[in-house]
């Protein structure tokens, strides 16, 4: 089964979400005017693309049927996917790794499987023939420095770690360290999951920044913020919170083939301005690969 396979069948509890509401609506509505308009948008927040987003799609829908002097429903459909997909194609979705090493910073609250996602996309680089280094610089949990342990092993990368409450500067500046003698191509360095106490998270990561800028000043670098989809709304709050205390650069959104509110990928895309760089669609090493919109918006209207 290929990756756009999987993605359609990961993205099935989400289309069919999307497509009941919307087909619910075009089957009630024999004329385009103001109310079909209305029900749309009504349809579109009952997917969880949310109301700021789901504004934006109706008012966009909206112009352009006018413009198109679009009468048939059908239409209007086609239309309404054109929208969903351009917004998803706004934001640029591709991992900017151009030196060696490059550095990944990736962040989220606990529970979000920022762990695993981390092995997989240490996998995924290693996959490519690239040599990956993980820092297990979440020390304020024991469990969080031996489940990344695991994936080193599982993926076959090296680990730098320290004792259970150390400094996660220190442990960055030892990975760092250890790039750059090992001729490591991507550093993926694991963060504390707090969001409770923003100002501390802040400073932490400031902190974490700061080294990574010293010692490997010319490296290319990502702040990938792992969300949980089938938290739906929640986690475009979390993305919005993140983004106030760190330079996020792109989102890894995990457990879609669990829930139907994978139309938060357009909420985020839209109203965080942030691009999705990785989607997770099943528990396999496998089954998180780079984010493709252009597949995505696909998989999304193909059910």
């Amino acid at each position: 089964m290929g990756f756009f396979d999987k993605l359609k069948a990961g993205l099935k509890k989400t289309s069919e979400a999307i497509s009941n509401q919307v087909n619910s609506v075009f089957s009630v509505f024999v004329k385009v005017d103001e109310e079909l308009f209305e029900s749309l948008e009504e349809a579109l927040i009952m997917a969880d693309i949310g109301v700021e987003t789901s504004t934006y799609i109706i008012d966009e829908l909206r112009n352009r049927v006018k413009t198109k002097h679009i009468t048939d429903g059908n239409e209007v459909k086609l239309e309404l996917h054109k929208v969903i997909s351009e917004i998803l194609q706004e934001q640029d979705s591709s991992m900017r790794l151009d030196t060696t090493p490059s550095v990944i910073l990736v962040i989220g609250v606990n529970g979000v499987g920022k762990t695993t996602s981390i092995g997989k996309i240490a996998t995924h680089y290693k996959s490519m023939g690239k040599k990956v280094l993980l820092a297990a610089a979440d020390t304020f949990r024991a469990a969080a420095i031996d489940q990344l342990d695991i994936w080193a092993q599982r993926s076959g990368c090296d680990i730098i770690k320290h004792q259970e409450n150390s400094d996660p500067a220190s442990v960055v500046f030892d990975a760092c360290a250890a790039a750059k003698a090992r001729g490591t191509d991507v550093l993926i360095c694991d963060t504390a999951g707090r969001l409770h106490n923003k100002k501390n998270l802040m400073a932490e990561l400031e902190k974490i920044n700061r080294v990574i800028s010293r010692e490997l000043p010319e490296a290319s670098r990502e702040t990938l913020l792992v969300l949980d989809a089938t938290t739906g709304q929640n986690a475009v709050s979390q993305a919005k919170l993140f983004s106030e205390a760190a330079d996020i650069t792109g989102i890894v959104l995990t457990k879609l083939d669990g829930t139907a509110k994978g139309g938060i990928v357009i909420a985020i895309s839209k109203e965080q301005s942030l691009p999705v760089k990785f989607v997770g669609v099943g528990e396999g090493i496998d089954d998180l690969q780079e984010f493709n919109p252009v597949d995505f918006a696909k998989a999304l209207f193909d059910n």
